[in-house]
């Protein structure tokens, strides 16, 4: 298997209309998918919500993508955030390019000093990066196995987490 030379940086707004199709692109086949991911990560940057947005790139096309966006608890725990969506090019999902992107969204939030980050995903994918469901944090919407959480400090809120509006976007 060859080498793949991707870099990892923070989004530029040349990069959005490359972002919006990597998304779409990614989520087209998808059974999951509502197909809306590209309006959520549009709406959540025009409402600066879009916290750390970072883009994986290789010989200067964008082949993947990952948005972290704050999320409310109902507690009034502060400091949490969404990881979400994830895209990468059909041709390089398998490769490796999404754990680079989760990584780095990882650390950029502890660089931050966030409080933590909770994810809807895979559980045995998001479990490698030290995401475990917890019944502490609720999210009604969505199977308990699926909804998962990474504490930075070692502390977790009760709750029922909130994503922001710009999820609820359908075009």
């Amino acid at each position: 298997m060859h080498k793949h030379n991707y870099t990892i940086r923070r989004e530029k707004p040349s990069d959005i209309e490359a972002i919006d199709q990597v998304t779409k692109t990614a989520f087209a086949s998808a059974a999951y998918s509502s197909g809306t991911e590209s309006f959520i990560i549009h709406a959540l940057r025009t409402n600066g919500q879009l916290t750390v947005s970072l883009v994986a790139e290789e010989e200067g096309i964008l082949i993947g993508h990952i948005a972290i966006s704050p999320v409310k608890i109902s507690s009034g725990s502060k400091g949490w955030f969404g990881l979400g969506p994830v895209s990468v090019i059909p041709s390089r999902q398998g490769s490796g390019v999404g754990s680079g992107l989760i990584g780095a969204s990882i650390d950029a939030l502890r660089e931050m000093q966030a409080a933590g980050c909770v994810v809807l995903g895979e559980p045995s994918y998001y479990g490698r990066f030290g995401f475990k469901t917890d019944a502490r944090l609720l999210y009604p919407h969505a199977p308990a196995a699926y909804f998962q959480v990474q504490s930075f400090t070692g502390k977790i809120p009760e709750g029922t987490v909130e994503y922001d509006d710009s999820f609820n976007v359908t075009g």
